[in-house]
């Protein structure tokens, strides 16, 4: 084989893994459906090695979301529908085709052109294809993660001037949405069977949720994942601080677990200090 450092090297290793004669027994039995969620996957623990700021990881990460498009393509070649040198011709006529700017000879004169004429090329490649959809929304993909998928919807209808001025109104929209999802509760404590209601009012939520941090400039995903952490490191303690007085978390009872939490806060606090 060629240098390890040649793309040509991992593609070739990928043939082989796939090769029927020899290959690998598990890389044989995958199609595209059932590698999608290790695509999946893969993005997000580049997104954890950026956010946690581990570059030899981020390396290794990047290297495994590398070997998913490598994947895809080896068995889409395999049925003649295109290869990885494909792929890469794709994405670089794509990015020559999307940035005028540089490639040609069109003017920008901030980001926020840069962005409009990137969703008027988008809208013109759509076009070309036949599809006729002309909503401010079209393209946004429905396999993205819901949160994503969120803000996606709420920046494109913003750029028609459909969007609150600041923060604070979003604000009032929140309390406004906790209160309905507060009447539904209570509604169901009264026996009523109001399961959609619920769903459908904590997906308000969730939505004013991922809006308020568009606003803050903040990325919900991001936002979310930090929050995770947080949790997972505070129980985990608790979880020690229980086993060091001889108790597991399941034998406290909630005001015990709760004393552990502030506990494990206060720690915090002191540690930072």
């Amino acid at each position: 084989m060629s240098e390890l450092t040649d793309i040509q090297t991992l593609l070739q290793i990928m043939a082989r893994l796939r090769g029927p004669q020899g290959g690998c027994p598990w890389d044989l039995e995958q199609d595209f459906a059932s590698i999608a969620p290790y695509t999946v996957e893969e993005a997000y623990e580049v997104a954890d090695a950026i956010d946690r700021n581990d570059l030899p990881d981020l390396k290794d990460e990047l290297g495994d979301l590398l070997l998913q498009v490598v994947f895809h393509a080896q068995m889409a070649s395999e049925q003649g529908a295109f290869d990885f040198g494909d792929v890469v011709a794709s994405i670089s006529n794509k990015m020559i085709r999307r940035h005028p700017h540089i490639f040609a000879d069109a003017e920008v004169s901030d980001s926020d052109e840069v962005l409009a004429n990137w969703d008027e090329i988008k809208r013109s490649e759509r076009a070309a294809k036949g599809e006729q959809d002309g909503s401010a929304l079209a393209g946004i993909s429905r396999g993205l993660p819901e949160w994503l998928r969120a803000t996606k919807l709420q920046s494109r209808a913003a750029r028609t001037g459909f969007d609150w001025p600041d923060a604070v109104p979003v604000l009032d929209k929140l309390r406004e949405e906790i209160d309905e999802v507060q009447a539904e509760f209570a509604l169901a404590a009264t026996g009523v069977d109001n399961h959609t209601r619920l769903q459908e009012e904590l997906g308000d939520v969730l939505f004013v949720c991922a809006n308020l941090a568009r606003h803050a400039k903040v990325d919900s995903g991001t936002a979310l994942r930090h929050a995770n952490h947080k949790f997972e490191r505070r129980f985990r303690a608790m979880e020690a601080l229980a086993a060091a007085q001889g108790n597991a978390m399941s034998q406290l009872d909630l005001q015990q677990q709760e004393a552990l939490w502030q506990q494990v806060k206060q720690q915090e606090k002191d540690a930072a200090k």
